[in-house]
């Protein structure tokens, strides 16, 4: 049994997180949250939503599991429709389904590899002919490979990472663009390597500093428009990413670094996405916020 962590929910009901986790490792990317053990939580069942997003269509990236599943369940429970956009991780996406269901929200769920530019103007085609607008762009998705030195990380790779974690955002901005309205939102995923950088994950960290650069560029770009672009720079999160990265030693004591002394769960995150596509953060715009679990940054 793996080690928990115990903390008392806002309606003083105990629950618990893990603090460490047992070795595991899955030979593919971005990797599958049905075979991890323990499972993510993607959900915190006490919390219920206030209409915050009352009739927005938001497209989520990445979003048949870790965080973008987690912001997917606290997206619909404050009113949104979504569009779940992922690679391959056909299981996974009917899990995510089927919960968005049973909250009685409603879904469209679009297998896509966001490498292709292509494939970005799919995405929006499907949306508008699904929910007929879009209020809410969540960049989510990427891929991380660990390397123990810079000559390690090959052409392909560092192509593929940089196709993934950062191209495909640009494209599928562009694509999303033209339909957004004042008042909508674009949030991206960056990550705390960004900012405190990454021996073994060089090319990844790269990524996620141009999606800080982006973020704050994108948003004085449209600030006339008054369309917000924000991001979120999570630390270490327990989502399929890490088993299918990381060795089976480093899953035993990951996030075990930050002062928290544990990692991050999924819906740990959501509600600052909620916060930051709502009308609550309407003053705030080209601003990354930190959540990882006490680890000091310098922006």
């Amino acid at each position: 049994m793996y080690p928990v962590y115990q903390y008392y929910s806002a309606n003083k009901e105990c629950k618990e997180v893990p603090v460490a986790f047992p070795p595991q490792h899955q030979n593919i990317q971005p990797g599958y949250e049905y075979m991890m053990a323990p499972r993510p939580i993607s959900e915190n069942p006490a919390y219920n939503g206030s209409g915050k997003l009352k009739d927005k269509v938001a497209i989520i990236t990445g979003g048949d599991s870790g965080i973008g599943r987690a912001v997917a369940y606290a997206f619909v429970k404050e009113g949104a429709k979504v569009v779940i956009v992922y690679l391959n991780e056909h299981q996974d996406a009917a899990e995510t389904e089927q919960r968005i269901k049973e909250l009685g929200g409603e879904a469209l769920f679009i297998a896509a590899d966001l490498r292709d530019e292509n494939t970005s103007s799919y995405v929006v085609e499907q949306t508008l002919k699904r929910f007929g607008k879009i209020d809410i762009l969540i960049n989510n998705h990427a891929v991380q490979f660990v390397q123990n030195s810079i000559l390690d990380i090959t052409k392909e790779q560092l192509e593929n990472t940089f196709q993934t974690n950062i191209f495909s955002y640009f494209y599928l901005t562009k694509a999303v663009l033209p339909h957004l309205s004042a008042g909508s939102a674009v949030i991206n995923t960056a990550s705390v390597t960004a900012y405190e950088g990454q021996k073994k994950l060089i090319d990844y960290s790269a990524t996620k500093g141009a999606v800080v650069a982006f973020t704050r560029s994108l948003s004085l770009s449209l600030e006339k428009q008054q369309i917000r672009v924000n991001a979120i720079a999570p630390g270490p999160i327990w989502t399929p990413l890490i088993p299918a990265s990381f060795s089976e030693k480093d899953v035993m004591k990951f996030g075990t670094d930050t002062p928290m002394k544990r990692a991050g769960q999924p819906f740990e995150l959501a509600p600052t996405y909620i916060y930051l596509a709502s009308d609550d953060s309407r003053y705030v715009s080209g601003q990354v916020l930190h959540v990882n679990g006490g680890t000091m940054v310098s922006s």
